[in-house]
């Protein structure tokens, strides 16, 4: 039995937390450049998220002992298979993913998507039978005014209607805080399919990092993922983007325990 995931003291990393990838084990499987990209969060209570991720995670936590939910606006362009073999039809696409915190029993700390929009709907079954990553059809756009940006989406497929928008305006370069290091630092998702779950591994340079006000936020997708925030966003953070390099899905393996737990007790 592994427990992971102690609340991180006041100012400091998690043991052990990675800030920069390990290299992929193995041969690239996708090769993509997420660009135009703004983070948003808001803190979660670790039980009110727990039963969302998939078996052999536990939400990951930072400091007081909250985890954090985002909502992850971008643009995704030149995406290949391996690193060559370009896919002309999927060309510059948008998405919004809500994303949880996870940590498991190998002590990898990774996301896990509760939903991503995509304006492409090729990407929707492919990802979803493939992988489990929930990929969801919406009808999505992206609105540059100078340092404003605008992300607007509107949900096609499924539960149609749910919608999203929001608008920052883009201010200068800042040195992340160790929290926005541990929350945007993430070499990996864990994902739920065929009946096991899985470490999708990935690799890209430091985040280039701007900060971002806030003007306006009208979300329904966190809400509709089964978050439910336990207070005010945090800074938001803008990046023109980095080029990100996805491995193979491996297996988890073991059980992570919440960090109350002792190793004798069961998990209710």
């Amino acid at each position: 039995m592994t427990v992971l995931g102690e609340p991180t003291p006041p100012g400091g990393m998690p043991v052990g937390f990675l800030a920069t990838p390990p290299p992929l084990q193995g041969p690239v499987a996708v090769d993509q450049c997420w660009s135009d990209l703004t983070f948003v969060h808001w803190p979660v209570r670790p039980d009110d998220v727990a039963h969302l991720l998939p078996p052999g995670t536990r939400p990951d936590v930072f400091g007081s002992g909250l985890t954090y939910v985002g909502l992850v606006p971008f643009a995704a362009t030149r995406t290949r298979v391996g690193t060559v073999l370009p896919l002309p039809y999927f060309g510059r696409f948008l998405e919004t993913n809500v994303r949880l915190y996870s940590v498991d029993a190998a002590g990898r700390h990774g996301v896990v998507f509760r939903s991503l929009e995509t304006a492409r709907l090729a990407v929707v079954p492919v990802t979803r039978a493939g992988l489990g990553v929930p990929y969801t059809w919406a009808k999505m756009r992206i609105i540059r005014d100078g340092a404003r940006i605008t992300y607007d989406s509107v949900r096609r497929w499924p539960r149609r209607g749910l919608c999203s928008r929001l608008t920052v305006v883009v201010g200068e370069p800042v040195q992340p805080t160790p929290m926005e290091v541990w929350l945007t630092a993430r070499w990996g998702a864990h994902t739920r399919n065929a009946g096991r779950t899985w470490w999708v591994p990935n690799e890209h340079g430091p985040w280039p990092l701007r900060a971002a006000q806030i003007v306006e936020v009208r979300d329904e997708l966190v809400t509709a993922a089964g978050v439910r925030p336990a207070g005010e966003p945090l800074r938001a953070l803008f990046s023109p983007g980095v080029r990100t390099l996805f491995g193979r899905p491996r297996p988890v393996h073991g059980q992570v325990y919440p960090p109350s737990m002792t190793r004798s007790e069961p998990v209710m």
